[in-house]
């Protein structure tokens, strides 16, 4: 059985950094982060003030600035925004290689192919063992050793029980899957609803609302995962309807919460500026209205969500559509 004594993480961001401090109590870790205050946050004072403030870090964990510092490292997780995948994984290629297990721990399909980020990985990697880490995970609630249960995919078995082991402690649970496809639907597509909730909440809409439009979402999801190879019951578990029920009603979810804004009137730039994080539901729903439109796949919450995110339509006039559509059995 493979052993991996030292973990690299790439992404100075809360997931990023939640995920190295979790590597770090189970052994030696290393955080690799853009930004130079980050990486002095966390040598110094063991703490990353930017992104997960009042959180202390393990005394062991390191970061640095440069991406050959992970070389050494047995193997990686990538924690980056889902769009820049591609090119951080030139530079991993580059700077590290490839030889080594790669963990992806973003949530996304890539704009311009419309492929899983699995996918991507391979096309620019194709030496490199892909992983899937994905599940109901507020990165906050990570770092603070709360308890949470996560899926780790891939095709190997043996590589996921070593990497699982690992990575596992008393209040973080992975859960081994070989199901990555399905493990990346999830991931990817509950963000999308969770701004199509988050609408709901800003127009007052109720529960009921909010229920059904869960309901429906978890089918369009599944539709989409078992199009492209993936599993009902991967899309039931923690990397689907886990995933999908924090994120559409967990006051941290990002996707939520621009979601809300618009729903209240919010214009999409200025709720945008000046925030750091990526809402990466924003992206995924241009990504999935042309992975549908190649499919012939409908996913008609998806598109609402596009159109008024990308094609200025109007949030009322769009809800009224969704809810003209014909009756259907369930």
């Amino acid at each position: 059985m493979s052993v991996f004594n030292r973990i690299g993480v790439i992404g100075g961001g809360a997931w990023g950094t939640a995920l190295a401090a979790l590597a770090a109590e189970g052994g030696d870790a290393m955080l690799w982060a853009r930004n130079a205050d980050v990486v002095a946050d966390v040598n110094g004072r063991h703490c990353n003030s930017l992104y997960l403030p009042d959180i202390a870090l393990p005394a062991n964990l390191r970061a640095t600035a440069d991406l050959a510092d992970l070389a050494a490292c047995d193997a990686l997780l990538l924690a980056m925004p889902a769009q820049t995948l591609r090119a951080f994984a030139r530079q991993i290629g580059e700077r590290i290689g490839a030889n080594k297990p790669l963990v992806l721990t973003a949530k996304g399909i890539e704009i311009a192919s419309g492929a899983l980020l699995g996918q991507v990985l391979v096309e620019e990697l194709p030496e490199a063992q892909a992983l899937i880490l994905s599940g109901p995970t507020f990165a906050a609630e990570v770092a603070r050793g709360l308890p949470t249960a996560a899926t780790l995919a891939g095709g190997d078995a043996g590589l996921v029980a070593a990497l699982a082991a690992r990575l596992s402690r008393p209040t973080f649970r992975p859960y081994a899957s070989d199901d990555p496809v399905g493990a990346q639907i999830g991931g990817a597509v509950k963000n999308v609803l969770a701004i199509a909730c988050g609408i709901v909440l800003g127009r007052r809409l109720g529960d009921n609302a909010r229920a059904a439009l869960i309901t429906r979402g978890l089918a369009e999801m599944t539709r989409l995962g078992l199009r492209l190879g993936g599993r009902s019951e991967t899309l039931m578990g923690l990397s689907g309807l886990g995933d999908l029920v924090l994120t559409c009603s967990g006051a941290q979810s990002r996707n939520l919460s621009l979601g809300r804004a618009l729903g209240e009137g919010v214009d999409l730039a200025a709720y945008r500026a000046g925030r750091r994080t990526v809402a990466e539901g924003e992206f995924t729903a241009t990504a999935l209205h042309g992975l549908c439109a190649r499919l012939q796949l409908e996913m008609p919450i998806c598109a609402a969500v596009h159109a008024i995110l990308h094609q200025g339509a109007d949030i009322d006039a769009t809800i009224a559509a969704l809810l003209s559509r014909p009756l259907k059995n369930e």
